[in-house]
């Protein structure tokens, strides 16, 4: 049976120079303004765009037919393990309760609160709690919604709260008096989304630039008009993008703006509102650091607990007095450097200091008492798992929230006592139907990469599936900006498990997962290596027999996209099938246009085309610069019109170009979201189409579709 004629674009050939060298794009033409992706009326160009994303989407339609009865299998199967009518564990925050539910059929959540009782510890009734935001209202009439952000203000009468609508991650700020649940006339537009409350009148938020990059902080007061809103900070610098919080103390709102590798915060007492933002320490080359205020105690005078990583390349804790903060010389060193240990995060409260450090790729959880200086750990028993900080807003506590999953572990909510080191699980999310955690088994194994490095990669099957180099294989992967990719556990991915697929994560160079030089090892000049390693780990998976050679899958999402690119460029013939979302793939054009969104902020990690040496470096993996003559696998490739991180046309333009040199008969599909964008379809339910789309086509490629 023949196969349908893909979609073919016309070329218009489009010249792109930079450093004597010369490249044709004749796809160039598919690109569409910000402004004419949301215009009401589409002209004719956008038109064009449009209809050519349609009929690509009816292409994959039509060689997805097969699998139409197995998707909706899929989606269904994974919808019907989730508990429909449920209810997050409430956290307590300036004298009320918090928390949001589900109701069935609904597809986002509704949030709530209660007041605390005087000297109430455990967690009241659901009964006791009130309504504040219901998202499904907000949503209704949008085919996208997404809720940034909401901030009640210190005296607990106002909320501040953002809304998306597009799926640009420009959010409209908006405020409602929760003695009367009525919203203010007050609208503040092109926000980043989040925000500060200094007291019951003033706000403080950020706006975006053309390129959506976040570079103004304003100050607007309830009652007069946006468009009068002071402008209290402007971060120049294109590499850097800023952002405004108040402190957990409440007694600072602090301005944060960074770039990939430095940082720089600013204090503005919330008792002066009106006041002038002063630099806790001037920027610093390369010098990353977060800052925790904390009031005075009977442990010691108010100050700073500093985050940082002078000298010190895993990162270190010290702390200053508050008015020592613009002199390194005065800080005291609190959690010392290690070479084999990234401190990646800290918790402060009354008297205990919790600190997560992640040691061999695993979160691990230490907690120090103030006082005496005595400490005890948190145990985790999982040969992998992730481990994190839950929510803990209230300072003067003994209780301290954290979330544990794994592979195999559903997501749980602990409160650990500081004081006794006992824990007691408040919630565990449940999965409905005859799941049992002991059907499924999980592993780290290490691989020794080609230059002698030693990559971790998290392993999970079904206990019934044989390791005999039979079974079809899905590893995953990202490798970039320091993110770990984390062996979290999955509803949507047991309907794979059961199937008989082995999923796999590779956390290769350029994460964190091996701390801050793991990440050195994959950017800029070493990005290689972050290439690399996954194909390693696949060979490795395949040499030990944890699957079939000919069935071996890769996914990766943004840039774990220009991941799953370049090693199909690299190694066509290792892979049966691959899918990209949202994939950057068209690196030096985007990052040669500052105009793009992100772009100016990245050239720390990719580097500054405009240097011929990186602008070299980055032509030898983009994968669409990249792409040839070859047996290319099947490809599955996901976009969202409105992305704004990563814009549709890269995906578009790099689908036509495989199809151009795809010398086997394994179809190129591209699917383009027209409601959504980076993230995809907005709802619970929603996003479960997507991840069903995906499966029913990796269980399809996989001779699995029965």
């Amino acid at each position: 049976m023949s196969l349908p004629i893909p979609p073919v674009a016309t070329k218009e050939d489009h010249t792109i120079t930079a450093h004597g060298h010369t490249r044709i794009d004749p796809y160039h033409w598919m690109r569409l303004s910000e402004a004419q992706r949301e215009a009401e009326q589409p002209d004719p160009h956008t038109r064009r765009v449009l209809d050519h994303l349609k009929a690509e989407n009816a292409y994959a339609d039509t060689l997805l037919a097969p699998v139409k009865d197995l998707r909706e299998r899929l989606f269904l199967e994974m919808k019907g393990r989730i508990k429909e009518t449920d209810m997050s564990v409430p956290y307590r925050e300036n004298g009320y309760w918090y928390s949001f539910r589900y109701e069935a059929g609904h597809e986002y959540p509704v949030h709530m609160r209660t007041p605390a009782l005087p000297g109430e510890q455990d967690i009241p009734p659901q009964e006791r709690f009130a309504d504040i935001l219901d998202e499904n209202k907000l949503a209704e009439g949008h085919d996208y919604f997404d809720l940034g952000d909401f901030e009640i203000s210190p005296g607990n009468t106002l909320v501040a709260y953002s809304v998306d609508t597009v799926s640009r991650r420009q959010y409209e700020v908006r405020f409602r008096d929760l003695r009367t649940g009525e919203d203010l006339p007050d609208v503040i537009t092109r926000t980043s989304g989040g925000g500060a409350w200094a007291d019951e009148r003033t706000f403080f938020y950020t706006r975006k630039d053309r390129t959506l990059r976040s570079h103004k902080i304003f100050r607007h007061v309830l009652g007069t008009d946006p468009a009068d809103d002071v402008e209290v900070f402007h971060e120049r610098d294109t590499a850097f993008s800023c952002d405004v919080y108040r402190s957990r103390s409440d007694a600072f709102v602090i301005i944060t703006t960074d770039s990939t590798l430095s940082s720089e915060h600013w204090l503005l007492p919330v008792n002066d509102p009106l006041g002038v933002f002063k630099v806790f320490l001037p920027r610093e080359s390369k010098h990353e650091h977060s800052i925790l205020h904390v009031p005075a105690s009977d442990h010691g005078p108010a100050g700073f607990y500093i985050h940082t990583n002078w000298e010190a390349q895993n990162f270190r804790l010290m702390f200053c007095a508050e008015g020592d903060h613009a002199d390194k010389a005065a800080w005291r060193e609190v959690v010392p450097h290690r070479e084999e240990v990234l401190l990646e995060d800290i918790d402060l409260f009354r008297d205990h200091l919790v600190i997560s450090e992640r040691i061999e790729g695993l979160v691990q959880m230490r907690i120090r008492k103030l006082s005496t200086g005595a400490e005890h750990g948190i145990r985790f028993h999982d040969p992998v798992y992730v481990a994190y900080s839950g929510t803990n807003p209230e300072w003067d506590t003994d209780r301290f929230r954290y979330g544990y999953a794994s592979l195999t572990t559903p997501n749980t909510v602990y409160e650990h006592d500081l004081n006794t080191g006992a824990d007691r699980m408040l919630k565990q999310q449940e999965v409905i139907g005859d799941f049992e955690p002991a059907r499924y088994v999980s592993e780290r194994v290490w691989v020794t990469a080609r230059d002698g490095a030693r990559v971790p990669v998290s392993v999970v099957h079904h206990r019934d599936t044989k390791l005999d180099g039979r079974a079809p294989l899905l590893l995953y992967g990202y490798g970039s900006y320091g993110i770990n990719v984390e062996p979290t556990f999955s509803i949507a991915r047991l309907s794979l498990l059961d199937r008989g697929f082995v999923f796999a994560i590779a956390h290769i160079r350029g994460g964190e997962d091996l701390g801050r030089g793991w990440y050195e090892q994959g950017r800029m000049e070493h990005k290689l290596n972050t290439f690399t390693d996954f194909i390693d780990c696949a060979e490795h998976l395949v040499k030990e027999r944890f699957c079939d050679p000919g069935r071996v899958f890769c996914m990766g999402g943004s840039a774990g996209g220009l991941l799953v690119g370049a090693v199909a460029n690299l190694r066509p013939d290792l892979w049966k099938a691959v899918v990209a979302e949202v994939p950057f793939v068209d690196v030096v054009t985007t990052m040669l246009d500052e105009s793009i969104p992100l772009t100016t902020g990245e050239f720390d990690e990719w580097g500054d085309p405009k240097e011929k040496a990186a602008y070299e470096r980055m032509l030898s993996y983009s994968p669409y610069d990249n792409v040839h003559d070859a047996k290319y696998p099947a490809m599955l490739v996901l976009t969202g019109f409105h992305d704004s991180q990563v814009q549709y046309w890269e995906p578009a333009k790099w689908v036509q170009r495989l199809r151009e040199h795809q010398q086997g008969d394994a179809p190129v599909l591209l699917v383009t979201n027209l409601e959504a964008g980076h993230g995809g379809a907005s709802g619970r339910f929603e996003r479960l189409k997507e991840v069903a789309l995906i499966y029913a086509f990796l269980l399809e490629q996989a001779g699995l579709n029965g």
